[in-house]
């Protein structure tokens, strides 16, 4: 199995490479995003029969030749909030270019109406529904919102035959889709120690295939003679990315990330196995994205000498004039970066820069007073002023929260290419999530070791990212020493040192012994989810490289 895509705008001619360039039995690619739902959302506001990814469409349109001479069949969610249009489309397109195509799709995400206020409210369903398209004949599966891994457990069951309650072998599918859905990250893309590689290798990494075997197991590969590397590192790293604790819950079971073992199994070859499964929990998840209002913001570039004082002006005045508008923006936050250096040799690297954001239900609050309260300071502020765009009239952002469902509460079919419609029964048995116990830590390094200064980086890679309003940093290391090391040293309290951003939020800490990784789970950081664009960086891409160029005690034995 491979995957072609992790995101709405992914590398286009990702599907033809991965078509080309050696075997596959099934092709996946992964559209779907928090935000990608809220864009869809607007798309299908302004236009019903829209709300999914055009790009697939016009990949296909390349590439359906191709998949039908090869066998290769597609699973895809880039029907998004619309599948049946999009599966409708392809069938269209397969009738124009002349090849046979059985395509099927899945439906019962949305949950919209059951949702008064919400753009666009779709449950997160599994693989079941696919997995009957698939054994019903179908050469390509259009699913809407779907677990990123039910691209892949619904071919796994379909091809294996497996039963709802093997949780082993369906865990271990999870394991191997959840390091797939994100397309390069799993092969060199993203990865914290890149510099270790040439450049020229990463300069365009192949897309993933995962080797799935009967027991669950896999291998994760890449297709011969394409860039990127795949290693223990990259998949770990990839494990890691957007999970909080060892219990990794979805509609069709429970993986048990603390139970993953990771071994080079050869050149660009790592498996997987050992993966521990369990039941389901009882409730679906279920994402919610509405308007949230209207935000505008603007960035003033501040040279030279006195960044703080300069600073300190404009904002008094910008917040005087702010007060004495008609409707005063109900947010109004500010954010000086320091990017400017000490007798620098060019003008941006003498700058800094400070960034006004406000947000309100009201458009005006955020438009036209801002814009000309800015605006009207060009000749009457701080020396040197001016601004890296003029402010507009505010644009509407976006919210995202998770709220969860009974299984019983959406109606999960498989629609097959005659219209057929095979209902998804829910799960049999379920089990409610729970936090497991602690693992024991190794045991420490002497304290008696000599100690330098340095970034936790020259040991420690990490990978961060979003979920709703929540960030995670997953740090691992690549020995047991250093494992040692980091399981006592990188606690929550340090962790808040560290990144005092972090300081008045809350902070779980997850500790993954077989990865030699600690998951931390930074709550609120990004406020109502990337499409509120809270935070400088909103959907916390940088946190974990922030956290690694942090300076801290490390053993010399290990640097």
């Amino acid at each position: 199995m491979g995957n072609a895509s992790g995101f709405y705008g992914d590398r286009f001619d990702a599907l033809r490479e991965m078509l080309t360039g050696g075997p596959l039995d099934v092709l996946t690619g992964d559209y779907l995003a928090e935000l990608t739902m809220l864009i869809l959302g607007r798309d299908r506001l302004k236009d019903p029969s829209a709300g999914y990814a055009r790009t697939f469409l016009r990949q296909l349109e390349e590439c359906l030749g191709l998949a039908h001479e090869r066998g290769v069949r597609i699973v895809t969610n880039a029907g998004g909030l619309n599948p049946a249009g999009l599966a409708d489309a392809v069938r269209k397109l397969a009738e124009r270019l002349g090849i046979p195509a059985v395509v099927a799709h899945v439906e019962g995400d949305d949950l919209t109406r059951h949702r008064p206020g919400s753009l666009a409210a779709h449950a997160y369903l599994g693989g079941a529904g696919i997995a009957a398209c698939l054994r019903a004949g179908a050469d390509i599966v259009v699913t809407g919102r779907v677990t990123d891994a039910a691209l892949v457990t619904g071919p796994a069951v379909a091809h294996f035959g497996w039963g709802p309650e093997e949780y082993d072998r369906l865990a271990g599918a999870v394991v191997a889709g959840h390091v797939l859905e994100c397309g390069t990250q799993a092969t060199g893309g993203n990865y914290a120690f890149f510099a270790e590689h040439p450049l020229e290798r990463l300069r365009h990494p192949g897309f993933p295939v995962a080797e799935l075997h009967e027991d669950g197991s896999s291998v994760i590969t890449k297709h011969d003679g394409t860039g990127g590397l795949v290693d223990v590192g990259t998949v770990t790293a990839q494990l890691l990315y957007e999970t909080s604790g060892a219990r990794y819950a979805g509609p069709d079971v429970t993986a048990r990330l603390d139970t993953v073992r990771l071994t080079q199994d050869g050149p660009d070859r790592v498996r997987i196995e050992g993966v521990r499964g369990e039941a389901p929990p009882p409730t679906l998840k279920v994402g919610l994205n509405r308007l949230g209002g209207f935000r505008n913001e603007v960035v003033f570039v501040l040279t030279g000498l006195d960044i703080e004082r300069k600073a300190a002006l404009v904002r008094e005045q910008l917040e005087a004039a702010l007060d004495a508008a008609k409707s005063r923006p109900s947010h109004v936050g500010w954010q000086l970066a320091r990017t400017d250096h000490p007798d620098a040799p060019t003008e941006e690297t003498a700058s800094a820069l400070l960034r006004l954001v406000v947000r309100d239900a009201d458009q005006d609050a955020v438009g036209r007073a801002l814009s000309g309260a800015a605006i009207e300071l060009a000749l009457a502020s701080y020396p040197g002023f001016h601004v890296v765009a003029p402010p507009g009239k505010g644009a509407p952002y976006g919210v995202f929260e998770d709220v969860y469902v009974d299984h019983g509460a959406v109606d999960h079919v498989a629609v097959l290419h005659d219209g057929r419609r095979i209902p998804v029964s829910p799960p049999a048995d379920t089990l409610v999530l729970q936090s497991p116990e602690e693992p024991p830590l190794p045991e420490p390094l002497p304290a008696a070791e000599p100690v330098r200064r340095a970034p936790l980086g020259f040991v420690a890679g990490a990978r961060s990212g979003d979920k709703g309003g929540n960030a995670n940093i997953g740090v691992w290391v690549r020995t047991d020493d250093a494992w040692r090391w980091l399981a006592h040293t990188l606690t929550v309290d340090r962790l808040r040192e560290l990144l005092p951003e972090c300081a008045d939020l809350t902070v779980v800490r997850h500790v993954l012994p077989n990865l030699r990784a600690l998951n931390f789970v930074v709550e609120g950081i990004l406020g109502e989810g990337v499409a509120s664009q809270a935070r400088f960086d909103p959907q916390a891409k940088g946190l974990g490289e922030w956290l690694r160029s942090r300076h801290l005690d490390i053993p010399e034995v290990l640097l």
